[in-house]
């Protein structure tokens, strides 16, 4: 009657599930963490890269409009030239006309003037080409100005369409992250949905069978239905209640979409006395009785790619008591479906 009393009890012990399942919530928080910290510092290496480019492209223009300057400085200077000579060229014009005027007058004089009026002649000839050079060089300058307004234009338009990218890729990742979060809370949903059908599965299979208890969304065979005593081969009477677990897990393999990343977790546990035999500590112990349960698995036909083995010897007691009864809930196999 004790005994049975204690089993109750244990059987609606919520506590280790409640922790598991805040386990299982904070592993979920930080692997979103992650994905938001690498999609920030993918979005950082492109804005850092289009911000080099916005700098490169602000130092062209710099250039472009201090050379447009110049050029404009020296259009002026031109400018300036050309009215100087149109205006020396009206005075040789006029003192030309002048001395057309009193050659015809006659005498030596009018030769004298005459002559003059030869030289000023070849001066007004040397003007009007020095005028046609510099209207030549003031087209080359508008010339070059124009090219100059072009690029300018060009790089404008360089700039704006790497901000509109810059702009879209920020709106991609959002929305990426956005997405990934949905399709996780849609796997992680998923996947308690399939473990609680498992388990209760499990349930009714392994319904009030002694040495067999279910605490929070773990299955725990005490480690005597097993093994024997410092052993780690599975013995005749442990194979009938394996064989049931495999093949529940054979239809759980069938039901689970193939894209939801699943194990089932097999812990070997044991208590904290010291090994004797073939085992030189309780950890290796421990892995060795997880595996041998994986290794039967298997050979029942579950995909070993679905089994994880882990050992834990003593250091994950259910009760930390020094007394035989302390001693044989803490050598246990526990199986747990999670995500890989």
């Amino acid at each position: 009657m004790a005994l049975s009393a204690r089993r109750r009890y244990r059987a609606v012990d919520y506590w280790p599930g409640f922790v598991d399942a805040l386990s299982t919530l904070l592993l979920v928080i930080i692997f979103l963490l992650t994905v938001f910290m690498i999609a920030q510092f993918i979005l950082g290496r492109e804005v850092t890269g289009k911000d080099t480019a916005l700098q490169r492209l602000n130092a062209q223009i710099a250039e472009l409009t201090e050379l447009l300057a110049l050029e404009r400085s020296g259009s002026r200077a031109a400018k300036e030239d050309l009215s100087s000579m149109q205006a020396n060229l009206s005075a040789l014009q006029a003192e030309r006309d002048r001395l057309k005027a009193d050659a015809a007058s006659g005498g030596d004089k009018a030769r004298a003037e005459g002559a003059r009026a030869s030289d000023l002649a070849g001066q007004l000839d040397r003007e009007r080409e020095l005028t046609g050079r510099a209207l030549s060089q003031v087209e080359l300058l508008n010339q070059q100005i124009s090219a100059l307004r072009r690029q300018i234009a060009a790089l404008e338009d360089a700039l704006n369409a790497s901000e509109a990218r810059d702009r879209e890729s920020q709106t991609k990742i959002a929305d990426l992250g956005s997405r990934l979060n949905v399709a996780l809370a849609q796997r992680v949903q998923e996947l308690s949905r399939y473990r609680s059908d498992f388990f209760g599965r499990l349930r009714q299979i392994l319904a009030d069978r002694p040495g067999v208890t279910v605490v929070g969304d773990r299955f725990v065979f005490q480690s005597e239905l097993l093994f024997d005593t410092g052993q780690a081969e599975l013995n005749d009477a442990a194979k009938p209640e394996l064989d049931k677990l495999a093949a529940a897990m054979l239809e759980l393999t069938r039901d689970i979409p193939p894209d939801i990343a699943w194990v089932m977790r097999v812990d070997g546990h044991t208590d904290v006395r010291p090994t004797r035999g073939a085992f030189p500590s309780n950890w290796s112990l421990s892995a060795a009785r997880a595996i041998a349960v994986v290794q039967y698995l298997v050979s029942k036909g579950v995909p070993p790619e679905r089994l994880l083995a882990a050992g834990f010897g003593e250091f994950q007691p259910i009760d930390a008591a020094q007394n035989e009864d302390a001693y044989r809930k803490n050598r246990r196999i526990e199986l747990k479906l999670t995500e890989r």
